[in-house]
Formats: structure tokens, C-alpha cells, sequence
């Protein structure tokens, strides 16, 4: 399994960005990722809001998985988040 290079946060941040100024998403810009480079920390609200959203699984995901160790790892991505 691949690891990332950047938090989490960051990457829905860029995520959220790319939504907002790529013309694949919402945006105009055919080519967004320099603005996304740019404006991905003004986003980074918004990322640590959906880190702190998806922290409690659903029953289906409990079902699916170890409850603990999902907590400790959006846990984990919400102090990473925070330290942006």
C-alpha cells in the first residue's frame, strides 16, 4: 500500500481547491494546479472541518472495520490538520 507525502488535511484541501478553479470541477481554469499550489491553505478550514465530520464511522464502516484504529487515525489527521 502506498503511503502519502502530505497530510491529509492538505490533500482535501488541494481537493477543495481543484473543485473550485479546475474546469473538470466548478472552475474555468483548464489548467488549475497552479492555482491550487496558491489558494490550497485557504481551504484548510474547510479540511479540518471534514476531518472532525468523518472522525465517527457509520454502522456499515464499523461493520467493515476496526472502529479504534479508524478513530486514531483521523484523530491523528486532525492534529496534523490543525498543525498546517
Amino acid at each position: 500500500m502506498d503511503v502519502a507525502t502530505t497530510t491529509l488535511a492538505e490533500r482535501i484541501a488541494r481537493a477543495l481547491a481543484g473543485s473550485d478553479h479546475s474546469a473538470n470541477a466548478n472552475g474555468t481554469e483548464q489548467s488549475a494546479s497552479n492555482s491550487v499550489d496558491e489558494t490550497w491553505r485557504g481551504y484548510l478550514e474547510q479540511a479540518n472541518a471534514i476531518l472532525r465530520t468523518i472522525r465517527e464511522p457509520s454502522s456499515a464502516m464499523s461493520a467493515a472495520g476496526n472502529v479504534r484504529v479508524w478513530s486514531a487515525m483521523i484523530e491523528q489527521a486532525i492534529a496534523e490538520g490543525d498543525a498546517l
